[in-house]
């Protein structure tokens, strides 16, 4: 089995290059749905979370209030390292578990979400590491629309975040998405030929 790793900050195209892989064929695993999965209520993980980050990120039910971890954990880098150290085991344990069990079923390639892949170790298991990049000011006008964030709120989750230098340093093969989609998709095609 082959698997290609997926990363870059925040805002910066990565579901559009996921999507591309996954409507050719590739089987895609997106991190983000997997933190959500290892978070639900009951989850062992929970207890642990609300130690380092507050009570008052979970309901009174016991389940976690997302907006209220995000509000803290991204409040600055080193809350954001924070939450990375307590969360990402958990992550990787369960990305891993979904491997095994999809190589059991035959697939031949899988492509990992993981905007923290590098963070979580996970790159180790990685064949190939795409990163896509993108301008800071088009990435800050897409996390303000996708994620219903104040502009306070979303300049500090892009101060929490990797600079660029993070990922061309680690990573072979890179796609800038500057704004233009033809041009965007064109070097998605080409990276998608390049490793499947």
């Amino acid at each position: 089995m082959k698997i290609i790793g997926l990363t870059g900050p925040t805002g910066s195209g990565k579901s559009t290059v996921a999507k591309y892989f996954k409507d050719n064929g590739v089987e895609v695993i997106d991190c983000d749905l997997v933190a959500r999965e290892v978070t639900e209520k009951g989850s062992s993980l929970l207890p642990v979370l609300a130690e380092s980050f507050g009570d008052e990120i979970l309901a009174a039910d016991g389940s976690l209030i997302r907006k209220k971890l995000a509000e803290k954990a991204f409040a600055s880098r080193s809350a954001t390292e924070k939450l990375n150290f307590i969360m990402l085991p958990f992550i990787a344990d369960r990305i891993k578990e979904t491997i095994e069990l999809l190589a059991t079923e035959g697939v031949g390639c899988v492509m990992l979400d993981a905007p923290t892949l590098y963070e979580s170790g996970l790159d180790s298991i990685c064949d190939s590491v795409v990163a896509v990049l993108c301008p800071l000011k088009i990435r800050r006008e897409r996390i303000l629309k996708r994620d219903s964030l104040t502009e306070e709120q979303a300049d500090i989750r892009l101060a929490a975040g990797k600079p660029d230098t993070f990922y061309t340093e680690k990573t072979p093969h890179i796609v800038v998405n500057d704004g233009g989609l033809e041009n965007f998709l064109g070097a998605i095609s080409k990276i998608f030929g390049e490793l499947v």
